[in-house]
């Protein structure tokens, strides 16, 4: 990919996330270019078509109907919708919480993207379609277990094989996952400090990337 197609985004500097993240992809800026071409029923007909298509819907004979009765040239049209369904589709990878409605107006409008359009595509984000388009999203992504319930305790061995080891202490700990799975595992204190300290270094890595304007996250 040339970097000559993507472009810094500055909407984060205002205080908010930009949900492009500082970049434009080379979708979402040929689709800002070419929706000078529409008007606003066109655009409301596409939007609605990529939305339903978000949701698991096959929109291929609509799309088809759309590119019918329309004289914007397929190319165009196409390009339009793909740069849609991307922008639609980054937008809502991240939660209302962290992505403000104001914040994601701006970056539009550094999209160059028009106030009445703009308008629609805030109403998809956060509007009372959102929650379906949420369940949509979970139910198709990838699914892992996750921990039901973690317990630990300390014991301490009165007698092993190792003498070097007796009456050292350590720390027994089993995982259940929300498939049924059960782990145990035993770590030594000296292991569990190292864990302790890395988990520590981790969040501290953290913290610093959302000190950053572009990845920093307003409550």
């Amino acid at each position: 990919m040339s970097s000559a197609h993507v472009k810094p985004l500055g909407g984060a500097a205002a205080g908010n996330v930009s949900f492009l993240a500082g970049r434009i992809p080379p979708a979402i800026e040929i689709m800002s270019k070419y929706m000078k071409d529409l008007d606003k029923e066109l655009f409301r007909k596409i939007l609605k078509v990529v939305v339903t298509a978000i949701e698991g819907t096959d929109c291929c004979d609509a799309l088809g109907t759309i590119a019918e009765s329309c004289d914007v040239p397929e190319e165009k049209l196409s390009s339009v919708v793909a740069g849609m369904h991307e922008l639609l589709r980054v937008a809502l990878r991240l939660p209302p919480s962290t992505l403000k409605q104001e914040g994601f107006r701006e970056d539009l409008r550094e999209l160059r993207i028009s106030e009445e359009y703009i308008s629609d595509f805030v109403s998809v984000v956060f509007g009372s379609r959102r929650e379906a388009l949420d369940i949509v999203a979970s139910q198709q992504g990838p699914q892992l277990p996750h921990m039901d319930d973690f317990t630990w305790r300390v014991d301490v061995a009165i007698s092993t094989s190792c003498l070097g080891r007796a009456l050292q202490p350590s720390i027994l700990t089993q995982i259940q996952l929300s498939d049924g799975t059960r782990s145990h595992f035993q770590v030594s204190v000296p292991k569990f400090q190292e864990l302790r300290y890395n988990v520590a270094l981790i969040l501290k890595e953290m913290n610093d990337l959302e000190k950053r304007g572009v990845l920093k996250i307003q409550d």
